[in-house]
Formats: C-alpha cells, sequence, structure tokens
C-alpha cells in the first residue's frame, strides 16, 4: 500500500536584506491565509543567504527583521512553525544526503544560479551552485506536499520532485512525496516600479523601484505616486494592457492589495489616468502596509523576544524533521545514530 503523506506547507525566505512588497503580496500574506487550513511550516533560510558572502551582525539583524515581518504580517506561531533553518541541523545534514542523489547535470540546468553567476561563475561559492540540493532537503526534511513558490522558483521544487523520485527509486521505497508548487493570486510577481519587465527586489539599486515594510506612508505614497507609468488612460481590462508593462503592474498590486480581480478593478477605473489611480493605490497601499511597519518596529525593539519565538519554533521544527531524517539514513544504509 502506497505511504500517505501528512498534508504539510513548507516555505523559506532568505534574510538578506529588507523585504519587500513583493515579499508580502506573493509570500507573507498567503502564508497567513494558509494558517488554520494546513499544517505550516516557514523557515528563514540563513544558510542559503551565506551562499554569496554576509556580514555577520547584519545577517543576524536581517534574520530578526524577516521573523519580525513573519509576526507582523499575522504569522501566528501557535498555528505555523516559524524558526530558523541553521537551528535545526536535519536541514544541513539532508542537504549533503540528498546532494548524493541528485545529478550534476540537474544542477546545471537550473536558471537561478546562471543568473546570479554571470559570467563569473568559476569564482563563486560551491554552495551557490549546489544550493539546490539543500533547498530540496529544506522541503523534503517535513515530507512537504506543498510548496508556496514565485514563479522563478518553481524550477527548484520541480527539481525537488526529480530527487524525490531518484530516492524512492534508487531505495525502492515511497519515503519522500513528490511536493507540489503552490503559485497563485494576483500579484504573485510583483514587478519594480522603475521597470515593469523586471520583478520588484531588494537588491535593486534603486531603492525607488521597490517599496519595503520598513519604509514609513510618506516614503510608500511618494513611491507610488513616482512610480513609471504611460499617458494613456486604463482600459476596460486586462487584455488592454497587454503591452503596458508598467501600468499592469500597478493595477495588479492594487488588485492583490483589494482582494479585487484585475478586470473588476479596471471596470472600476475604465478610462481614467494614472493622476486619479496613483493617489487611491497610494492610500491603500499605506492602509494595508503602515500597520504591519509600525507592529514590526515594535518587534525589533525587543530582540529577545524574537530569538524566544524562533527558538521556540526550531524545538517544533526539531521534532517533525530529526525522525525524518533520521529514517532517511537508515533506508540508505547507515547504522542507526543517537538521534
Amino acid at each position: 500500500m502506497a505511504r500517505v503523506h501528512t498534508p504539510r506547507i513548507f516555505s523559506g525566505i532568505q534574510p538578506s536584506g529588507g523585504l519587500t512588497l513583493g515579499n508580502y503580496l506573493g509570500a507573507l500574506r498567503r502564508f497567513v491565509e494558509k494558517q488554520g487550513q494546513i499544517e505550516t511550516i516557514y523557515c528563514l533560510v540563513d544558510l542559503h543567504a551565506i551562499t554569496v558572502w554576509q556580514e555577520p551582525e547584519r545577517l543576524r539583524h536581517q534574520t530578526r527583521e524577516a521573523a519580525a515581518a513573519f509576526l507582523a504580517a499575522g504569522i501566528d506561531p501557535a498555528q505555523s512553525v516559524l524558526f530558523v533553518q541553521s537551528h535545526v541541523p536535519a536541514h544541513a545534514e539532508l542537504g549533503w544526503m540528498l546532494s548524493c542523489v541528485a545529478r550534476v547535470g540537474w544542477m546545471n540546468r537550473m536558471t537561478q544560479f546562471k543568473d546570479k553567476a554571470g559570467k563569473n561563475a568559476e569564482a563563486v561559492s560551491l554552495g551557490l551552485y549546489a544550493y539546490p540540493a539543500l533547498m530540496a532537503a529544506d522541503i523534503l526534511a517535513y515530507r512537504a506536499t506543498h510548496v508556496p513558490v514565485g514563479e522563478d522558483q518553481k524550477q527548484h521544487v520541480e527539481l525537488t520532485r526529480d530527487i524525490a523520485a531518484k530516492f524512492n527509486h534508487d531505495y525502492g521505497t515511497d519515503f519522500f512525496p513528490s511536493p507540489e508548487p503552490v503559485i497563485e493570486g494576483a500579484a504573485t510577481r510583483v514587478m519594480s516600479l522603475r521597470d515593469g519587465t523586471k520583478k520588484m527586489s531588494k537588491s535593486d539599486p534603486s531603492d525607488a523601484s521597490r517599496i519595503n515594510l520598513t519604509d514609513d506612508a510618506d516614503a510608500i505614497a511618494q513611491k507610488i505616486r513616482k512610480a513609471r507609468t504611460d499617458a494613456d488612460p486604463l482600459p476596460g481590462s486586462m487584455e488592454g494592457l497587454k503591452d503596458r508593462p508598467e501600468a499592469r503592474n500597478l493595477v495588479n498590486i492594487y488588485a492583490a492589495l483589494s482582494g479585487e480581480t484585475p478586470d473588476a478593478l479596471l471596470a472600476r477605473f475604465e478610462g481614467q489616468g494614472f493622476g486619479t489611480f496613483k493617489p487611491a493605490l497610494a492610500d491603500l497601499a499605506v492602509s494595508v502596509l503602515e500597520p504591519i511597519t509600525r507592529r514590526m518596529n515594535e518587534l525589533m525593539g525587543d530582540p529577545a523576544e524574537i530569538d524566544r519565538i524562533l527558538l521556540a519554533g526550531a524545538e517544533k521544527a526539531d521534532a517533525i524533521a530529526s525522525p525524518i531524517v533520521a529514517e532517511a539514513r537508515e533506508i540508505m544504509g547507515m547504522i542507526r545514530g543517537p538521534r
């Protein structure tokens, strides 16, 4: 009889800089919505962050800030497991085990590595090249069945499915599930406010390209007012924005923040220009984000409490992952150890 896997969500965010509106709409808000519907495990993946050099004190600050964003957005530690990746040894251990299952050819096809390494691939860390195997371990250490991701990370979930399938085939088992990528919502891929063809990113040199979750109300409103658009009025449906990436991006952001469909939103604003649309979007963005920013600031004023929450989450995560990794060791032929 085939093994039945407990429905479980796992996702992680890298604490390598301030989180943005894109992280909120594409991840955090969706994480909150899943609470109570299915078992949810969320991780701050600091082991992934160090695939490129990080200033140590800044990494600690950014990890706590990311945790504060999760909590301020509505993640409840009583309903979801929230923890730091490096606090649970199962991630690194299973990462190595799955590196021995994954094939080099699979890694060579990962477009994210090519994008990040650029022309300097020979000089980047081995960790940056191999991190998709660690990402697979992050997911499979909990035998997660669903993984909320952006479109740009879908390839890594597909790799995780390949690794799980090869492990199961090689050892004649159905130990690991085949996790499903979950991509949904009007603004799962929020684009830059300065270039509608590029993803909103915390690594963009221009701060005006993004709305940070640490921005105050004035900064949010100003960035939206100055967002690049065009001179044409808004059409009555999304089909009319096919070749207008900046306009399409702002409409998607508004729709995601308001809970409307983009077409319903355009039916309201049809024929109006951005002189009307942008102030309305700014007011909406401030109303949604300002309470989150305020709560984040409160939490960052008490780092010991953040650490307490994260350590308690790590204990819960370890209680799930350690037995799974121990069983994987036995399946691979290793002698039972102390854990």
